[in-house]
């Protein structure tokens, strides 16, 4: 897959992330994969009861705005969350 593509892929649920990381050009849509991946896990803690159904929307937002970047190939971190590299 060409840069483009992975970035995209990476955002389209967990089996994407995962084809991304396997299968993609990792150096090119390396920020795109990493910043999936954190809004991913981070998605996680909106199962949490009362404040979770918050925490779920700013998530849906966060991964509304990567997968627009992804897609205008531009390297915008999300907010809150942005900074962190699981990925070196």
């Amino acid at each position: 897959m060409d840069t483009k593509a992975t970035s995209i892929v990476a955002y389209l649920t967990w089996i994407g992330l995962l084809l991304a990381i396997l299968a993609g050009d990792k150096e090119g849509a390396k920020f795109h994969i990493n910043q999936a991946l954190v809004i991913l896990l981070f998605s996680l803690l909106s199962i949490i009861p009362c404040l979770g159904w918050i925490w779920g929307i700013f998530m849906v937002v966060c991964w509304i705005m990567g997968l627009v970047a992804a897609i205008n190939q531009e390297e915008k971190e999300v907010p809150l969350i942005g900074k962190i590299r699981l990925l070196k």
